[in-house]
């Protein structure tokens, strides 16, 4: 245990070291690198679909978000990432009878907080929906009385009554942004709202943070607040966006966002998971976004994009080849939400000469499986 101690300690000095020495300030906006170290690959942990704050108000939901912490630190403990992605539907705010939810999307990112781990998240359709009142809540005893939940450094007292008003996509990602010095998120160009959380992350050499090893992309795929969809005006900010810094395609790209595009539905197995295709749940029909806008047909096209990652379908968890890039899902790592699978989350491995994106699926209970190789 007490070497266990050490490392973590080791590790988490040198994420805080790697973060502070990444940062360029250009003007007043200061671009992020994730530098990797010396020697050693670059690997990424997603967590999708955590589902914290579900039926907050009975004695199952809470359990739920205990649960899931679980997960989360006995994957982080067993990875020891470089990183960690955050991948939508962090909360279930259409059960967080409260004013402020970002206490529960301070509460899922605290595992990875409490390592020195930097993360970057991207929205999911259940993270800004509106509050959905439960009907036996109109029948006797009535409305059951609710307090806000409290945090460090929260201005809420837990004295204060719950207004249901819900909090939006601009102010969850503020509020995780200005209270956390480890989070690579960010709130993306404002000519994209109400979509929000669209931006880049680079992925830099450990020898120079000036030489990019890959970019890696995050898309608001949509839902809650406005349609489930990647709009128009996004693939094209992704499409100058990416251009502008890797104008030859020689960097690999590697694209994040919650719902699945349309494209999943032509690649999805029809039954059991088999070659090319990699993974161990098939249990449901894939549930795209509302429509196709023009980000795929922009992602095909590019020779450097190597693989898109999603979540949202709690009982996928595979991989399949797309023309010239890969199709993924993560892995259900939250206790809350649909489905009984067994939990657990995706993790990614960039090598960066020759440049190489591997991945696997690291189980609660420990195991490991689903390992590919996901460069064309």
């Amino acid at each position: 245990m007490a070497k266990l101690l050490n490392h973590w300690n080791a590790l988490s000095l040198i994420n805080l070291y790697l973060y502070l020495q990444s940062i360029v300030t250009v003007g007043e906006t200061p671009e992020i690198n994730a530098q990797m170290r010396a020697g050693a690959p670059f690997k990424i942990v997603l967590f999708a679909d955590l589902h914290f704050g579900e039926t907050a108000w009975t004695d199952w939901g809470p359990l739920q978000d205990v649960n899931s912490s679980r997960v989360m630190s006995t994957v982080l403990d067993d990875e020891a990432p470089d990183l960690v992605i955050y991948l939508g539907d962090v909360i279930t705010a259409n059960n967080i009878a409260i004013a402020n939810a970002s206490l529960y999307w301070g509460k899922a990112i605290s595992p990875t907080r409490a390592r020195a781990i930097p993360w970057a998240s991207v929205f999911g359709n259940h993270d800004d929906a509106a509050f959905e009142w439960p009907l036996e809540w109109f029948s006797s005893p009535g409305i059951p009385q609710l307090r806000c939940p409290t945090e460090a450094n929260s201005s809420y007292s837990g004295e204060e009554e719950c207004d249901f008003r819900g909090t939006p996509r601009l102010e969850l990602m503020k509020k995780e942004i200005d209270h956390n010095v480890l989070s690579h998120s960010k709130k993306g160009p404002k000519d994209l709202w109400p979509s929000i959380s669209n931006y880049v992350l680079n992925v830099s050499s450990s020898h120079d943070p000036n030489i990019a090893v890959a970019y890696l992309y995050f898309l608001d795929s949509g839902g809650g607040s406005y349609p489930q969809v990647i709009s128009s005006a996004q693939a094209e900010w992704f499409l100058h966006k990416s251009q502008e810094i890797n104008p030859d395609s020689r960097v690999p790209e590697i694209v994040f966002w919650h719902i699945p595009s349309k494209a999943y539905e032509k690649v999805a197995p029809k039954s059991a998971i088999e070659r090319p295709c990699v993974g161990s749940i098939n249990k449901e029909s894939v549930a795209a976004q509302e429509a196709e806008m023009g980000i795929m047909d922009i992602l095909v096209n590019r020779s450097s994009i190597k693989a898109v990652f999603v979540g949202h379908n709690h009982g996928l968890d595979w991989c399949c080849p797309y023309q010239r890039l890969w199709l993924c899902y993560a892995r259900h790592s939250g206790y809350g939400g649909y489905g009984d699978w067994a939990r657990g989350a995706r993790i990614l491995e960039i090598t960066e000469k020759p440049f190489s994106l591997k991945s696997w699926i690291r189980m609660e209970d420990g195991a490991v499986h689903s390992q590919v190789t996901l460069t064309i």
